[in-house]
């Protein structure tokens, strides 16, 4: 097993282990709150509503959008660090049959576990400030490393089939 696949596999295991755990995190002590958020503010909207008090029924509905937008960022964050570290742990395994250098092996390995890591992490961070700069630059920059990678190495499974 060589440097690329040790990387690939222990960090694929650290990745996942982080995303499990940040997901307890989450839904042990905001998930709960959130979706009360969510629910509160549509039955407010929908209240408000039926007053014919349209200001106070907009601004539930803006409360609702906000808080449902946070909690499908929060959701898919820990799911994408989850699925991407399975997918590292994966590749990891079948390494050994990508035919390019061993340099280059590593080099995609690390943009895979950087990007795997950069990706969620700037979706978390819109998620402080809806539409956040940082947050999609590194989200765009995160995925960008990701599909690069698996672009390399789908390219070099390739040349081992022929």
């Amino acid at each position: 097993m060589n440097g690329a696949s040790k990387l690939l596999i222990f960090g694929g295991i650290a990745l996942a282990a982080f995303g499990m755990f940040y997901g307890l995190y989450y839904a042990i002590f905001v998930e709960h709150q959130t979706l009360e958020q969510i629910g509160g503010s549509l039955a407010a909207s929908f209240a408000r509503a039926a007053e014919r008090n349209w200001t106070d029924s907009e601004s539930a509905l803006v409360m609702y959008k906000q808080a449902r937008y946070n909690y499908v960022r929060q959701v898919d964050v820990h799911s994408h660090w989850i699925g991407l570290a399975m997918l590292m742990i994966v590749l990891g395994v079948a390494f050994e049959s990508i035919h390019v250098e061993e340099r280059l092996q590593w080099c995609l390995g690390a943009m895979m576990l950087l990007g795997s890591v950069v990706f969620p992490l700037g979706v978390i961070l819109q998620t402080v400030h809806h539409g956040a700069f940082l947050g999609s630059v590194l989200a765009v920059t995160g995925s960008a490393l990701v599909t690069m990678a698996l672009a390399g190495m789908a390219w070099g499974f390739a040349r081992a089939s022929s």
